[in-house]
């Protein structure tokens, strides 16, 4: 169940991370909604996680999945940049995440 919760807060974290984009500082009411929302979604569930699963891994899972995600959305989204190292950086990040949840014992 932690690892199920676990992703659903690293989904939210994209989606918050996303809508920091579109709030303009929060000058618009919607997107600025769904940040406030899925931000505090994202933490609420980050949380209920650690409650068994252990803090370090659940953070680098966290965060890695927010980052990976907001890097290749941005890709497709945002026409950022899709060279050789950007995509090579976060496939290392992605071989990060799967080996801390192949390490971890339950």
């Amino acid at each position: 169940m932690g690892w199920l919760l676990l992703f659903t807060a690293g989904c939210s974290e994209i989606i918050f991370a996303l809508s920091l984009k579109y709030n303009e500082g929060f000058s618009k009411l919607w997107p600025s909604v769904v940040t406030c929302f899925s931000g505090a979604g994202s933490f609420y569930l980050l949380m209920l996680s650690l409650k068994t699963l252990p803090l370090g891994t659940a953070y680098a899972v966290w965060t890695g999945m927010g980052a990976v995600g907001v890097a290749i959305i941005g890709i497709f989204l945002f026409k950022e940049s899709s060279d050789w190292i950007r995509l090579t950086s976060i496939m290392m990040i992605v071989i990060g995440i799967a080996g801390l949840k192949l390490t971890h014992v339950e």
